[in-house]
């Protein structure tokens, strides 16, 4: 009979789901827009599974189901999009699939009226006032708390070149930040982001969620806002790292490297093979290289402690992950859609080469609308 742990790795990655958040804008002139009929709407699941409510109503977030492929979880995506995007047409806005807006600010934000909304801004005040960015989370199975922290331990070093690989917020309240990933930096005040130190266990985990929740930091384990975390209400490691991709090419290359890491590293883990252990100083300047330059330029390696081409971090990447890629017939779809990543650039560099080309924001944010809707 094949073993509880056989069983239990066999498990590991099975699943994969993905949650996008988006800005709504108004179609003629691209500004954000306030939408609190159709956030009303989605607080009470008048759009079923696939769309949800945010913290603002001008936005709004997708949710796919469990998917089990690539091919389905593309499937999922585009119907998730579909169906936000006839949500929001219903309230004469259209969606903004990017992190930032290039020239909105927070002031045009209205929080959504539900109690959990209204319970964030009373913990966290001015953060989440102020809370104007948008993100992409991708879920991985695991049968077990043990399992997530173990991949969450192991999966530290790569993180940032999985975040490079979605810049999308070069913009932020009308200027250019410099940054592929401003995101990253603004999420960062919060005293509960970025990537978590070791844990070990799922009792260190448990300790460690049951002093940030007495120190009133967060109410439970569903506010930890790491870029890596196990799933305080799903069987799944979350990774919340990335920035909304605006083509769906990206997500997809975006949700494959993620679950494939998730495999290898839970079959390290179960080998009883080493923790990688960079000190934090090297994962924080590996996540602020990442954040500015994105693909672009070099990336810093938090473990080696060099800078290395970004090209080159990238295939270092799925070089790691080419055997489980291969085992589950992902390899080519991979590889094709790194090239054409490489080839067109990030969403942030797309954005930039608008701005250059028409030194109006507003033809930026129009673009992100088209190409976030396969126009």
């Amino acid at each position: 009979m094949e073993s509880t742990a056989r069983r239990a790795t066999s498990d590991v990655g099975a699943t994969v789901g993905v949650e996008e958040e988006f800005h709504l804008v108004d179609p003629a002139t691209s500004a954000l827009t306030p939408s609190p009929g159709l956030a009303a709407a989605a607080v009470r699941h008048e759009f079923g599974e696939r769309v949800h409510a945010e913290i603002t109503t001008t936005q709004v977030e997708t949710a796919t189901a469990i998917c089990r492929s690539l091919a389905d979880l593309r499937a999922e995506m585009v119907a998730a999009r579909a169906q936000a995007r006839a949500a929001a047409a219903g309230a004469g806005v259209v969606l903004l699939a990017a992190s930032t807006h290039p020239f909105a600010g927070w002031r045009e934000q209205v929080i959504t009226p539900d109690p959990r909304y209204e319970a964030m801004v009373h913990r966290w005040a001015g953060l989440a006032q102020r809370q104007d960015i948008a993100g992409c989370h991708v879920h991985v199975g695991v049968p077990d708390l043990e399992t997530a922290v173990a991949v969450l331990d192991r999966a530290r070093p790569y993180l940032p070149v999985l975040l490079a690989m979605t810049g999308s917020s070069p913009f932020h309240d009308g200027a250019d930040t410099g940054y592929q990933s401003y995101r990253t930096l603004w999420w960062g005040r919060w005293p509960h982001t970025g990537i978590p130190e070791r844990l070990g266990t799922a009792a260190r985990y448990r300790e460690v969620v049951d002093g940030l929740v007495a120190a009133g930091v967060v109410g439970d384990a569903s506010h930890l806002y790491w870029d890596v975390r196990p799933s305080s209400h799903l069987p799944t490691v979350e990774f919340r790292l990335a920035d909304v991709c605006t083509d769906l090419d990206d997500v997809v290359l975006h949700a494959a490297l993620v679950r494939s890491l998730v495999r290898v590293l839970a079959a390290r883990a179960e080998r009883g093979e080493p923790v990688p252990e960079p000190r934090v100083e090297m994962l924080r300047a590996a996540r602020w290289r990442a954040a500015r330059d994105g693909i672009g330029g070099q990336l810093f390696d938090p473990v080696a402690g060099e800078l290395l081409d970004a090209r080159t971090a990238v295939e270092r990447l799925v070089g790691e992950l080419s055997d489980d890629l291969a085992d589950r017939g992902e390899e080519d779809e991979v590889r094709h859609l790194v090239d054409r990543l490489f080839a067109r650039g990030t969403s942030a560099t797309r954005q930039r080469a608008v701005w250059r080309e028409t030194g109006d924001l507003r033809a930026v944010a129009a673009a992100v609308v088209r190409e976030g809707s396969g126009a």
